[in-house]
């Protein structure tokens, strides 16, 4: 079986990532972020992008949940 990871998408909330990942910014520097869940911004309005810092309930953010499910290449 080959392997997946898992994005959920909170209802009115971040992107939910449950592993490790390695970010790439504009200038081309990697961040790794080590952990059990990264949360991802989805609302916007993040003081931190791309990482989710709570802003959406400040904001009043509305957005339904859903998961996806991708494969791992490499």
């Amino acid at each position: 079986m080959s392997e997946r990871i898992e994005i959920k998408a909170l209802k009115n909330g971040p992107y939910l990532i449950a592993s490790s990942a390695i970010f790439t910014d504009t200038e081309g520097n990697e961040k790794t972020v080590d952990g059990k869940m990264v949360a991802l911004c989805r609302c916007g309005h993040s003081a931190n992008k791309p990482f989710c810092d709570g802003m959406h309930q400040k904001n009043n953010f509305q957005c339904d949940a859903t998961t996806v499910s991708l494969p791992v290449v490499g």
